[in-house]
């Protein structure tokens, strides 16, 4: 283990926490609150809580693939994102890693449950449209943007280096 079992343990926590919210999240709106569709609350003048099923990937592209092709490239995408968790060579970067396994797990789950995923939550102003977003998205955001900021501003820490 790269980081030791503890940094292992913390940094698999904080994915499995992203996916667990997200997870829990859904699992109340679709089967305690009962929605399943088009439900819409304005919260602000610029975010709305609703919901909508996405087919596709990012931003609903790819939606018109078949769902065999659609699982194909979600299990190669998380397939390279695990080998690069583990071939991490920051911490900060098996974290962001782990968060965004979480979160496409879960979105994951989503598509083989339901067909597609669950998304509640819509950014807007005026009339320009953000897409309407989950946990799980904001979990995966979260990690790129950790990724980028271990890139471009962490001094590369790796294992080689401090030997």
């Amino acid at each position: 283990m790269r980081f030791g079992i503890k940094g292992t343990i913390l940094s698999f926590s904080i994915g499995f926490l992203g996916f667990f919210i997200d997870r829990l999240h859904k699992y109340y709106q679709l089967n305690i609150e009962g929605w399943s569709g088009g439900e819409f609350i304005r919260i602000t003048s610029f975010f709305d809580y609703m919901m909508i099923w996405n087919k596709g990937v990012s931003f609903g592209l790819f939606g018109s693939l078949p769902a065999w092709v659609m699982f194909l490239i979600i299990g190669v995408a998380l397939l390279a994102l695990i080998i690069w968790w583990v071939k991490a060579e920051t911490f900060l970067t098996q974290i962001a890693l782990s968060l965004c396994i979480g979160g496409a797990i879960s979105n994951a789950i989503d598509r083989q449950i339901y067909g597609a995923v669950a998304d509640f939550f819509h950014l807007h102003i005026g009339q320009y449209s953000f897409f309407v977003f989950n946990i799980a998205d904001a979990v995966i955001f979260i990690g790129v943007m950790l990724l980028f900021f271990d890139m471009f501003f962490t001094k590369n820490t790796n294992i080689e280096q401090s030997q």
